[in-house]
């Protein structure tokens, strides 16, 4: 018996709406959530074409399905995967064709399925636990003929075969999912050693985060003030309908982390004396929220949910800020004094008929318009502007640094705050500090 997917009705009438337009076939993404029971599909988005396959459209109708662009379709997982707030994933694929394609078709969606999930695991800073669910999805769609396809591929085995899987629609299936939204306050220190100077910033920095993930991980969850078993309901005490349903009286629950500042007694304290070149530190506090279903959740699941959204909007941050400094690195740079910079914030926006919300990060430039377009392009959905909710205040969030020679990142701001920016993610860098 194979999996069962349980799909939003949205998601059917998204799928049958694409059209070829004369294309040999269109590709996407499957977004939803893990079950034990089953897997639930909330979202479809179509992978954007390259620019120079809008131009060409006589090479795409000739084109073999067997030479999908795989980096492509790749970035295309790693950039919609940012957006996804905790308890949702990156399920699998869909590949809308205008014949029914063979083995060779297969192998090519196979390919794409585990290069995607090798991707985004190397930006995450947590691991799948051997009780998740490791089946990710392949969807074909024949325009022609309306056929459905659902098979699935254990990508913890690369040798795994293609297994049969249901794909059932149902109505409104996110319209009561629960949310969970929690503040974290975060001051984290990562000192960059110098034998390690010949790594990037940004590796640096990840290697550094490791630690407070652990303590992420190992954390005491309140949820709504309470700590409850982690094998228990957590809708359990909720009030039950005239049918015994039970009826959560708020779709929404606050959660708060303890984590632990020292160690275990039976544990020895060990100092360590280690030669660095510089240091990071991320201060401040950041908004995170995580979504799970309505369908008798486990207290384990929504917290589980709940430790990844923080372990992601920290590092997708940290990786957006890297990415930005390098687009506009400034030549000749170097040897600058401590400087600040201005982190992402957490913009969210909502699907259609459901609960859930999706989210992207916002740099202080940018304008309303331009987080909407970014929004339409990689997730294929109209957004109104006036459905974004920023999380965060503007400027809330600030990097300073300075920067040896050695270093590999150089400095793109050429103004300095007089004083720290008040509340939230700041990320400051100092060079040439021995600790």
């Amino acid at each position: 018996m194979g999996r069962t997917y349980i799909v939003e009705e949205t998601v059917g009438q998204y799928l049958s709406n694409i059209n070829l337009q004369g294309k040999a076939f269109v590709s996407g993404l499957l977004i939803g959530q893990c079950s034990s029971q089953k897997d639930y599909v909330i979202l479809a988005t179509r992978t954007p074409p390259k620019e120079e396959q809008n131009e060409n459209l006589t090479h795409q109708q000739k084109a073999k399905l067997d030479n999908l662009d795989e980096e492509w379709a790749t970035e295309h997982a790693n950039q919609v995967s940012r957006m996804l707030p905790g308890g949702l994933l990156v399920l699998g694929v869909f590949i809308i064709t205008t014949l029914e394609m063979g083995n060779d078709f297969q192998n090519a969606l196979r390919r794409l399925v585990f290069a995607m999930e090798k991707s985004m695991n190397k930006r995450r800073l947590w691991n799948f636990t051997e009780e998740e669910i490791s089946e990710r999805v392949t969807l074909h769609i024949c325009s022609s003929t309306k056929k459905i396809f659902c098979r699935t591929y254990d990508i913890h085995d690369p040798k795994s075969s293609a297994k049969p899987a249901d794909w059932k629609y149902q109505n409104g299936l996110s319209t009561s999912w629960l949310s969970l939204e929690c503040t974290v306050h975060i001051n984290i220190h990562i000192p960059l050693s110098t034998t390690s100077v010949s790594y990037t910033l940004e590796k640096n920095t990840k290697n550094g985060l490791a630690h407070w993930a652990k303590q992420i991980e190992n954390g005491v969850y309140l949820i709504n003030g309470q700590v409850k078993d982690e094998d228990c309901d957590l809708l359990e005490g909720q009030k039950k309908s005239s049918r015994g349903n039970v009826q959560a009286t708020s779709h929404s629950f606050d959660v708060k982390v303890l984590t632990q500042l020292l160690l275990n007694s039976d544990r020895r304290s060990t100092a360590t004396v280690q030669i660095c070149s510089g240091s990071v530190n991320l201060k401040g506090a950041v908004k995170c929220r995580a979504y799970i279903h309505s369908n008798k959740p486990k207290v384990k699941d929504a917290v589980q949910a709940m430790k990844r959204d923080i372990l992601n909007t920290v590092a997708d941050r940290c990786e957006m800020l890297f990415e930005d400094l390098l687009l506009n690195e400034i030549p000749g740079k170097k040897d600058s004094e401590k400087e600040f910079h201005i982190l992402p914030h957490r913009v969210f926006v909502p699907i259609p008929g459901s609960t859930v919300m999706l989210c992207d990060y916002k740099f202080g430039d940018e304008s309303a318009e331009e987080m909407r377009d970014h929004f339409i392009e990689m997730l294929d959905h109209m957004i109104q502007i006036e459905d974004l909710e920023i999380a965060e205040e503007i400027n809330t969030a600030c990097m300073s640094y300075s920067m040896n020679t050695e270093a590999s990142l150089d400095n793109t701001d050429d103004e300095q705050p007089k004083q720290p920016i008040k509340a939230t993610v700041i990320l400051k860098i100092q060079q040439n500090i021995g600790i």
